[in-house]
């Protein structure tokens, strides 16, 4: 699950080396990046009150310069606050490395996969048709606590994704 565990120092980022791998380039732009007040569904997921603090971090995936994601993740601010989390800039090994480094390593993911038509800014943004359907994957990630230390909402366009789950039986 490379994008669940902490790169080694010089290794790219985990969207970066899929896709070279496959002969393709991924990329990704940071919209923004700061202290937000937790919306609904981030609250839950946390355990925090609505309006908690939380830092947030917006992105826009992209496959050969064309948008194929966007993606907000969310992490509670007493581990974000004040790191490059917190910040726009790029996170040399990507966002896990750094929360692994600042002893936050992720033992155990929660997804869930909805489908649903986008709104008219998913869709400016992502450059799909108005007929066109989106998936949306909502990932939690704990600690060995059972703590959450990250929760990404991402939405793609559904037709252009392949979902793929390999678990382990036992």
């Amino acid at each position: 699950m490379p994008y669940l565990t902490p790169r080694e120092k010089g290794q790219p980022d985990a969207w970066g080396a899929e896709t070279a791998a496959k002969g393709r380039r991924g990329s990704q732009r940071i919209v923004n990046a700061g202290e937000v007040a937790a919306p609904p569904e981030v609250a839950a997921l946390f355990g925090v009150s609505v309006g908690a603090d939380v830092v947030v971090r917006r992105r826009i995936m992209y496959l050969d310069s064309e948008p194929c994601e966007l993606t907000d993740t969310y992490y509670p601010a007493h581990i974000a606050r004040g790191t490059g989390l917190a910040e726009t800039a790029r996170i040399p090994g990507g966002a896990v490395t750094l929360l692994a480094e600042l002893g936050h390593v992720g033992a155990r993911v929660r997804e869930d996969v909805t489908a649903r038509m986008p709104s008219e800014d998913e869709r400016e943004a992502l450059r799909t048709e108005p007929h066109e359907p989106v998936l949306r994957l909502t990932r939690l990630t704990l600690d060995g606590d059972d703590r959450p230390i990250q929760a990404d909402m991402m939405v793609m366009p559904a037709q252009r994704q392949r979902l793929r789950y390999e678990l382990r039986i036992g």
